[in-house]
């Protein structure tokens, strides 16, 4: 039974909600909307720290609902950010969460969302992303799981 009339509606619902599922479950929240918020705020910072080629090439690769808030308020002007440390990558996600996030779980949920993308993304686009990242971000970045 089609929730929304339109097949890829549907398909692409069926796999963000897959991928929220998940963090949930890996970020122990049980709240689907703190999932949203910290796969958006991942995907943001992500997103403003790559050459604007391979981000488009990222969001290429997302499902249409995922694609649709990875663009979300982005501006080429002044891209890609050259933060270079995991503390300047952890507070441009942090800018992007609520107030009240707690500040311990910060790296585990990126770590997390970058685990999700390894999981459904191809190997190597997810090869391209990493590369691109300066060595103390990559560390972030699980390593991907054999098939």
């Amino acid at each position: 039974m089609s929730s929304t009339g339109l097949q890829v509606f549907d398909a692409t619902l069926q796999k963000t909600m897959g991928w929220l599922k998940e963090l949930e479950r890996d970020n122990h929240c049980g709240d689907r909307h703190r999932a949203y918020t910290e796969l958006r705020a991942v995907l943001h910072a992500l997103r403003d720290r790559l050459l604007p080629e391979e981000a488009v090439k990222l969001g290429a690769q997302l499902p249409m609902l995922v694609r649709g808030f990875y663009y979300e308020g982005w501006h080429l002007n002044g891209k890609p950010l050259k933060y270079r440390h995991k503390e300047a990558f952890l507070q441009a996600v942090r800018q992007e969460l609520p107030s009240d996030f707690p500040e311990e779980d910060l790296e585990e949920v990126v770590h997390n969302v970058f685990r999700v993308l390894n999981a459904h993304l191809s190997e190597g686009e997810i090869r391209h992303v990493r590369d691109e990242l300066p060595e103390d971000i990559r560390q972030l970045w699980p390593e991907r799981e054999a098939a």
